[in-house]
């Protein structure tokens, strides 16, 4: 009941509060649900809080949710409480042939194979996909006798033979199209007593064989998978086609087939959007593929932040335009566009920008990132002094530059941060961390147009020409930390200096850039509610307090910290008396010649004095005990 301390994080960022041997939904570990937890009154071992270590295990095999990309574990703050977590490698096992498919796109095309050999017993199942509404999924024919499973209409599949007695036909009705683009499963059987027919989990439908008659079914002609006697062919995707146990392969066939083209479209209709960051999802035959080139990102979803760590007096430039480009190339170019690559900025001005990227330093003031240009335009992202954040826009149309002071925490405390800012004409939008965004507007005198720019410089500006002397100021010695993921607009300046790309030879490092993810941002976990959090103080009224676990009452605010502050001074007051009283005897005692022993009894029978102070003194027994406590979660 309630939130829990520790989770695990899968596919799509999402939490997950189930354990090995249990499933998604259910908060319990194998052990709750076996009933054989150490304290019956959890639901996993670690929750029992015994003093020995105690174990959860189990493999989680929802695959939906698999892997694993990080696991937290909370509430191991108290004296004694410990945890460890080992997570194993990805196993995976199935039929490599459940993506083997084949895609019709011609009324007229099909696929054929060697005769199916179904004679007292048929057993095919496959996958589809269509926006048609009719179409020949595949059939065998025979002198008399025949079998065949076609889509009759946008919400019925049929299953059709004859072993000699006279057509026998079956049809599932479906309350929903069919034809919506989507996969669906067919099961068809039939043997010497039964058919049946059974399309995604609807009801089977069962036809029972007449008690006299024909059993075998006998074909000669071969299988034709599409179409076959001029009958409307399927338009769609076909996949893991099985019968009697044998999967066809239908991409080798549709290799050397016209009209047909092995996979399948629409693997990204499906799964699509586990492509995170901007990443583009690509068709593949048998899958699809996350395109990370326009992000910052790196991966197989474009979720790995690329990041480096910056020693002090390093810095990267980007240039926005190739080595040796003359300006009038320029007007052409298209990497600065925030809209769609194939667009232009022919008057080599930006009316918006998009950036985002994170940092973590410890150091300043300084230059985390500085846009230039041609005129006097620029964009900047600053650490002040005092270790706030300040963004500086100077577009041209004011006397001093637009900034935007950040001055509600300390960004240089080492911790990860994640800056995003949007520009659109004047408006411009701010969101730090996981704060909510802040919007802002630039002056009615300033200009909206980011005229020419020329590079982006990352720890340091070194450009020719006239430099705001504050970041002249904040230039030296430079930043030092980590910055991660940066990108602004289709621009991702690290992702080009640490990945081979077409764009590599726009960046220039001064010194050596080593990769790192120590500026990646933390993954966001919402907070838990105030009435659930054990850890929330509330503010709001007066003398509240809160029940920490384990470790007696917090204090609140108004009277209760006052009166804090007044037994803090009480305390170092008799403090000080006590300390002032034992220096006198001390002093008294040596000065009389004087002193005392305070043997161990039982000393004589001890082995060594160690062991005499230890069966002596009880209370060394007990701290000796309370050092092994172990508080598990």
């Amino acid at each position: 009941e309630g939130n829990p301390y520790t989770w695990w994080v899968g596919k799509a960022n999402e939490k997950h509060y189930y354990w090995g041997g249990s499933g998604p939904g259910i908060q319990k570990c194998a052990c709750g649900i076996e009933r054989n937890c150490t304290d019956p009154k959890y639901y996993c071992n670690c929750d029992a809080d015994y003093k020995q270590w105690r174990k959860d295990s189990g493999m989680l095999s929802y695959k939906e949710h698999l892997p694993v990309s990080q696991v937290v574990v909370g509430d191991i703050d108290r004296p004694g409480s410990e945890a460890k977590i080992s997570v194993g490698p990805v196993r995976c096992q199935g039929d490599r042939n459940y993506w083997n498919a084949a895609s019709f796109f011609t009324s007229s095309s099909y696929l054929h194979f060697s005769t199916f050999q179904g004679e007292t017993s048929a057993d095919i199942s496959f996958y589809f996909k269509t926006s048609a509404s009719d179409g020949v999924f595949l059939e065998n024919l025979g002198n008399t006798d025949f079998i065949k499973l076609e889509l009759k209409s946008a919400t019925e599949v049929s299953f059709s033979f004859d072993v000699g007695n006279g057509p026998v036909e079956i049809v599932v009705r479906s309350p929903s199209r069919l034809n919506d683009d989507q996969w669906h499963r067919v099961n068809a059987e039939r043997n010497v007593k039964q058919a049946s027919l059974q399309v995604d989990q609807l009801p089977v439908e069962v036809r029972k064989a007449p008690t006299e008659g024909h059993t075998r079914l006998e074909l000669y002609s071969q299988l034709y998978v599409g179409a076959a006697g001029g009958q409307r062919g399927f338009l769609g995707c076909i996949r893991s086609l099985r019968m009697n146990g044998v999967t066809l392969d239908l991409e080798e066939r549709a290799k050397i087939t016209l009209g047909v083209k092995p996979g399948c479209s629409g693997h990204c209709t499906s799964y699509g959007m586990y492509c995170a960051n901007g990443g583009k999802c690509v068709e593949k035959y048998n899958g699809y593929s996350c395109d990370c080139s326009g992000t910052a990102y790196d991966g197989p979803f474009c979720i790995k932040d690329v990041g480096a760590f910056f020693e002090e007096g390093m810095w990267l430039r980007y240039n926005f335009h190739s080595p040796g480009t003359s300006m009038k190339d320029l007007v052409s170019r298209t990497l600065l566009s925030s809209a769609d690559h194939e667009t232009t900025v022919p008057d080599l001005s930006l009316n918006k920008e998009e950036l985002s990227f994170s940092f973590s330093t410890t150091k300043s003031p300084c230059v985390l990132l500085y846009v230039s240009s041609y005129t006097q335009d620029y964009m900047a992202v600053l650490v002040k002094p005092s270790g706030t954040l300040q963004i500086r826009y100077s577009l041209g149309g004011t006397r001093e530059p637009f900034n935007i002071d950040v001055d509600h925490r300390n960004m240089a405390n080492g911790q990860p941060h994640t800056v995003n800012i949007t520009r659109n004409g004047r408006d411009i939008v701010l969101q730090l961390d996981h704060y909510p965004p802040a919007s802002y507007s630039l002056p009615t005198t300033s200009d909206t147009q980011f005229n020419s720019p020329k590079a982006l410089f990352l720890g340091k500006v070194i450009e020719t020409g006239k430099i705001d002397p504050d970041i002249y100021k904040y230039n030296t010695p430079g930043f030092t930390g980590c910055l991660s993921r940066v990108q602004f607009n289709q621009i991702a300046p690290l992702k080009a200096a640490l990945r081979p790309t077409n764009v590599s030879s726009h960046v220039h490092i001064q010194g050596e850039l080593v990769e790192s993810n120590c500026g990646a941002s933390p993954l966001t976990i919402p907070p838990m509610s105030a009435a659930t959090d054990p850890w929330h103080l509330d503010s709001g009224e007066s003398g509240a307090s809160a029940d920490f676990p384990y470790n007696g009452q917090a204090i609140g605010d108004g009277v209760n910290r006052n009166s804090a502050i007044i037994g803090g001074v009480i305390a170092v007051v008799i403090f000080t008396i006590l300390c002032t009283l034992v220096f006198l005897i001390r002093y008294m005692f040596r000065h009389k010649g004087t002193y005392h022993t305070n043997e161990a009894k039982g000393a004589e029978s001890a082995e060594s004095a160690d062991a005499a102070i230890m069966n002596n003194d009880p209370n060394f027994t007990e701290t000796i005990d309370e050092s092994k406590k172990e508080w598990l979660i």
